[in-house]
């Protein structure tokens, strides 16, 4: 979250802070007192050294600068406001007290991509392999086998998409890989695709800070990228099981590809920690994967930046007035309105891609590998557009370029006869479409840092999801059989709704712009005893605020 300090432990007077000077949680531009840096002898980190990569660059050495930031938890007065809950599962190691330097945070945040970002990417690539086998069956007549039309195509992806809805309540009451497990089952079962794992968003931002989270979270996405460049090779080879047993390759492809799943989401379920303290077990090792002192930097290093994290622990179940009062949350609705509209024009071509490469006369097995090239240049477009959202501080303008990405496409889509196209332009277009940066890691970090509390963080990332879900929904009921080859009414509707999205997109900043400028307002009216006094006796709770600005 972005929380403007009311006051600070050490004073000196400080001319208003130029919002350029920020992060990309936008603070607000207010006199406050400032906090000493490094460089003048304070034991907090300065402001302005403030890394927002591990990896970057600096002047000299400086791994052994003080990284410890200036929080509310500085001011004896205001500390006990936002002290964690007494039942908070890390709140043995919380500690306002504790100072480390850069060399250790890095050393700990390079920890945590390899224990915990990277095995998450493996549960997702796990789940993936079911999502994405539908597509690869479509090249091996899945439909003809079970007399279905593309219009049953679509009925059939609506059902799948709408099954995964009451995981995404569930997520607060059971852990991530007892989901994924669930889910894996399932797909072995039923013979189809599993669904993402909701939880993941809420679980890594036990680990990483706000500007860190969207990062992961677009190597996390794209690791879905790379499941399906694998689940091409798969099905290369598995469809060439047809016949075998008397039983069709598709057939093979769900059953192979869900008990992989299933065999991951077993692993994922022993190795995964339900929070950074609490990594020691049988599988783990009885110490843990991380000393004390590394617990100790992870969990204040979090605390002091959003201390609405220590809010709720994480296995605290959600009540219908939780539920009822996150949905409520207007500031978030349009957030909610971008997941349910930036999705489909891609979505769509994807449903139907493999399809439409047999239309134009690829074979089986050339449609299957003519599909790969896309998902990897997804892979580096996606994580492209979340290292410039941090870069460039905006989090609207990169998904206004996302959309910006697949108009060209659209616009020849709708200018000639498609349907007619050479076959290796048709294929040209409808991959660069499915290359285009996805938005989707930014979405669910802006969700997480505009929610400001653990519980509504918990239903405003399902809300999220459930809107994601329901743009494959109606992504799958843009093209109709009556519409085809050609699909005039399916290109035309593609094109405008990527149109909608981009001024969707400005409306979106321009709604936060105008909420911080008015908080900022009642904000700068208030003297620093006032500050306090609000802190201290307000009912104003997550993104309400007044001293929470929104990210855009």
């Amino acid at each position: 979250m972005s929380l403007v300090i009311a006051r600070s432990a050490k004073k000196e007077p400080l001319e208003p802070i130029s919002p350029t000077d920020s992060d990309l949680e936008k603070k607000a531009p207010i006199s406050v007192t400032q906090i000493l840096s490094s460089t003048e002898k304070s034991d907090l980190g300065d402001v302005s050294d403030k890394r927002r990569f591990w990896f970057q660059r600096s002047k000299g050495d400086n791994s052994k600068i003080i990284a410890t930031q200036p929080s509310v938890f500085d001011d004896p007065e205001l500390a006990e406001e936002y002290r964690p809950r007494p039942d908070w599962e890390n709140i043995h190691r919380f500690d306002p007290s504790a100072r480390w330097s850069w060399g250790e945070e890095n050393k700990v945040v390079r920890k945590i991509d390899l224990r915990i970002t990277l095995l998450a990417c493996v549960m997702l690539m796990a789940l993936e392999l079911d999502k994405s086998n539908i597509q690869q069956a479509n090249a091996d007549n899945f439909l003809t086998d079970l007399h279905l039309t593309r219009d049953g195509h679509g009925k059939m992806a609506r059902r799948r998409q709408m099954g995964s809805f009451p995981d995404d309540i569930m997520v607060n009451r059971r852990s991530v890989p007892v989901l994924a497990l669930w889910q894996d089952i399932l797909s072995v079962y039923k013979g189809s695709s599993g669904v993402a794992i909701r939880g993941m968003i809420l679980y890594l931002s036990y680990y990483y800070k706000h500007h860190e989270l969207s990062i992961r979270l677009g190597f996390w996405y794209t690791a879905s990228s790379f499941a399906d460049i694998l689940a091409g090779f798969f099905a290369f080879g598995i469809l060439h099981l047809q016949g075998v047993g008397g039983r069709a390759g598709w057939r093979w492809l769900f059953l192979i590809e869900g008990l992989l799943t299933l065999t991951l989401g077993l692993l994922a379920f022993i190795l995964m920690p339900p929070s950074p303290t609490q990594t020691a077990n049988w599988a783990r090792g009885k110490k843990g994967w991380f000393t004390e002192r590394e617990e100790i930097i992870m969990v204040n290093r979090i605390i002091r930046e959003d201390p609405s994290k220590g809010t709720m622990h994480n296995r605290q179940p959600l009540s219908l007035k939780l539920i009822w009062q996150s949905f409520k949350d207007y500031d978030l609705w349009p957030l909610y309105i971008i997941g349910l509209l930036f999705l489909i024009p891609s979505a769509t071509i994807s449903q139907y891609f493999t399809l439409l490469l047999k239309d134009f006369g690829f074979s089986t097995f050339n449609t299957i590998l003519l599909s790969i090239p896309c998902n990897a240049m997804g892979a580096v477009t996606r994580i492209a557009l979340v290292y410039g959202a941090e870069a460039f501080e905006s989090l609207a303008y990169m998904g206004i370029l996302a959309q910006l990405w697949m108009l060209p496409m659209l616009l020849y889509m709708n200018a000639v006869n498609f349907s007619q196209t050479n076959k290796w332009v048709a294929w040209t277009v409808l991959t660069l479409i499915l290359s285009f940066p996805s938005p989707h890691a930014l979405h669910a970090g802006w969700n997480s840092r505009n929610s400001n509390n653990v519980g509504t963080r918990t239903i405003a990332a399902a809300l999220y999801n459930i809107s994601a879900q329901a743009s494959q929904i109606i992504g799958s009921n843009i093209y109709h059989d009556s519409d085809a080859p050609r699909y005039v009414i399916g290109n035309r509707t593609l094109l405008i709704l990527a149109c909608t999205n981009i001024v969707l997109y400005a409306l979106t900043k321009l709604y936060y712009v105008m909420q911080n400028r008015r908080r900022d307002m009642k904000w700068q009216a208030m003297t620093d005893d006032q500050r306090v006094d609000y802190v201290a006796t307000t009912q104003d709770q997550g993104n309400r605020r007044l001293d929470f600005r929104f990210a855009h």
